[in-house]
C-alpha cells in the first residue's frame, strides 16, 4: 500500500492535469463552456483529494469544515448573483485567489522563521514572488470590484506623478526583497513588503477606467494564476504549478484578445487613464458640423420595421446588461422568428464589463448558441441585413473609429451596423460611451433612435410585434 500510494498520487495528478487541458479547450465555445467548467471542476476535486492524501495533514476536521463553509458560500453566491453583477463576482474571485496565494507564502515564511536553519535562496524568492503577485492581485481585484459595483467612481482616479510613484513602490519591493535575502529574515521587513505589494495593487488599478475592466479582469485573472503557480513552488506541489500556469497563460491570451478588440496596447489600457467612465450628453457635432439631425421613432414604427424584415442582427451592449433586458430580447427574437424573420446576434469582444459578458447574459436567456456570431463573422453579412438592432451599445458601433483619425477610438474594430439597410438604436439619450466621444451612427440617414430604457423599449417592441 505504501508503494502504491505515491504512484497513485502521481497518476491522479496526471489525470487532473489532462482534464484541465480538456476543460480549458471546452471553455473556448459557448456551446461547450458548461461542460468544460464541469470537467475542470472534477479535475480540481481530484487534485485536492490527491494532495490531501499525499501530505501530512494535521487536522482533517478543520479542512472539512473549511470546505463545507466555502461550498455553502459559493453555492449561495452563484445562485443569488445577478448576471449583470457577474463581472464583479469574477473580479472578487480573482482577488480571493490572489489572497490565498499570498497567505500561503506568508505562512511558509513564518514556518521558515521558526526554524533554526535559514531557508534557501530558491525558497525565499518563491515566497517573495507569491507575496508580490498575490498582494497585487488581491487589492487590485478589490478595486476593480469596487469600480464595477459603483462603490467608487468608475472614472480613472489619477494624481500627479502616479506612474513614477508606482515604479518607486515596485523598486522599493525589489530592494527590500534583496535586503531580506542578503540578511537574516525579519518579520517587520517582511510585513513591510506585504504592505507595499498591497498598496501597489491599489495604485495599479485606480487609474484604469470602468470601461477597460474587461482587460483588467483578464489580466488580474492571469495574475491570480501566476500567484497560484508561485504558491505551488512554495509548497512544492506540481499540480498547483500546472493549474496556475494554465490560468496565467489563458488569462494573458484573453488579455491580448481584448486589447486587439479595442486596437489598443496593454500599456495604453493600463497607463493612459482612458475614458471618462460616465457618458455625457453630446453637444454640438464634430467633423465640421454645427448641427446634427436625429431621426427618432416610436415602438410601433420600430416593430413594423422589424416584423417586415427578412433578417435582423441584434447588437447587445452594456446598456442591455444594466437594464437586464436579455430575456425581453430573447422574447422579441422568438416573436420575429414566428414571422419568418432570421435573427442573429452580433457580439463584439469587448462589449460589456468582462470578457464574454454578452454571451453570458444571452446564455442566461437561453438564446441558441448557433445564433451568436463573433464580430468578424457577422460583419461581412451586415450589408445584406435588413435591420440592425443596437441595444445599449455605443463605442463598439461608432463608425468614426474607421475614419476619424483624431478620435481616441480610431482604428478600433467595430460592428459595421451602419452598413445594414436600416439601423435602430435603443438608448436612453445621445450620451457618449466610455470613450467620451460622440457617436456618428446616431446621425446617419439610415439610423432611427428609439429613446428609453432597453428593457422597457424591447418590451414595447414585443407587444407591438405580436399585433402584426
Amino acid at each position: 500500500m505504501s508503494d502504491f500510494l505515491p504512484t497513485g498520487i502521481q497518476l491522479s495528478y496526471l489525470i487532473a492535469a489532462s482534464l484541465f487541458f480538456v476543460g480549458l479547450k471546452r471553455l473556448g465555445s459557448p456551446a461547450t463552456a458548461r461542460q468544460g467548467n464541469l470537467i475542470a471542476s472534477i479535475a480540481m476535486l481530484i487534485a485536492v483529494v490527491a494532495t490531501l492524501l499525499d501530505r501530512q495533514v494535521l487536522n482533517y476536521q478543520m479542512i472539512l469544515i473549511g470546505v463545507a463553509i466555502g461550498s455553502v458560500i459559493g453555492a449561495i453566491a452563484a445562485q443569488r448573483v445577478a448576471m449583470t453583477a457577474m463581472p464583479q463576482m469574477v473580479g472578487l474571485f480573482n482577488g480571493l485567489g490572489g489572497a490565498a496565494s499570498a497567505l500561503v507564502a506568508m505562512g511558509e515564511f513564518w514556518r521558515y522563521f521558526g526554524m533554526t536553519a535559514e531557508p534557501g535562496l530558491d525558497a525565499t524568492i518563491t515566497v517573495l514572488l507569491g507575496v508580490l503577485i498575490g498582494g497585487v492581485t488581491f487589492t487590485g481585484s478589490l478595486v476593480a470590484f469596487a469600480k464595477l459595483q459603483g462603490l467608487i467612481s468608475g472614472s480613472p482616479i489619477t494624481f500627479p506623478l502616479q506612474q513614477p510613484f508606482n515604479a518607486a513602490l515596485l523598486v522599493s519591493f525589489l530592494l527590500g526583497s534583496g535586503y531580506l535575502i542578503a540578511t537574516a529574515p525579519t518579520p517587520s521587513l517582511f510585513l513591510g513588503l506585504v504592505g507595499i505589494s498591497s498598496l501597489l495593487g491599489i495604485t495599479f488599478v485606480i487609474p484604469i477606467g470602468g470601461g477597460d475592466m474587461p482587460v483588467v479582469i483578464s489580466l488580474l485573472n492571469s495574475f491570480s494564476g501566476l500567484a497560484a503557480s508561485a504558491a505551488g513552488f512554495v509548497v512544492m506541489n506540481n499540480m498547483l504549478i500546472i493549474a496556475g500556469a494554465l490560468v496565467g497563460a489563458s488569462g494573458l491570451i484573453l488579455t491580448v484578445i481584448m486589447c486587439k478588440g479595442m486596437n489598443r496596447s496593454l500599456a495604453n489600457v493600463l497607463f493612459a487613464a482612458f475614458g471618462t467612465g460616465e457618458g455625457t450628453a453630446a453637444a454640438s457635432g464634430g467633423g465640421g458640423k454645427t448641427e446634427k439631425v436625429v431621426r427618432s421613432i416610436d415602438p410601433e414604427e420600430g416593430a413594423m420595421m422589424l416584423g417586415y424584415a427578412r433578417s435582423v442582427a441584434v447588437v447587445p451592449g452594456y446598456g442591455m446588461a444594466v437594464a437586464q433586458a436579455q430575456h425581453a430580447v430573447r422574447e422579441l427574437a422568438d416573436q420575429l422568428d414566428k414571422l419568418g424573420v432570421e435573427v442573429k446576434y452580433a457580439i463584439h469582444p469587448v462589449a460589456g464589463r468582462m470578457p464574454g459578458h454578452m454571451n453570458v447574459l444571452l446564455a442566461e436567456a437561453n438564446v441558441p448558441y448557433d445564433q451568436l456570431y463573433d464580430m468578424d463573422d457577422i460583419n461581412p453579412q451586415l450589408e445584406q441585413t435588413d435591420v440592425a438592432l443596437v441595444i445599449g451599445a455605443n463605442d463598439v458601433v461608432n463608425p468614426s473609429a474607421r475614419t476619424q483619425q483624431d478620435s481616441p477610438i480610431y482604428g478600433m474594430p467595430i460592428i459595421d451596423v451602419d452598413k445594414a439597410k436600416h439601423t435602430i438604436v435603443i438608448k436612453r439619450s445621445l450620451s457618449t460611451g466610455f470613450a467620451g466621444v460622440d457617436n456618428d451612427l446616431f446621425y446617419r440617414d439610415k439610423t432611427m433612435m428609439l429613446f428609453g430604457s432597453a428593457k422597457d423599449m424591447v418590451g414595447k417592441l414585443v407587444a407591438e410585434v405580436k399585433q402584426l
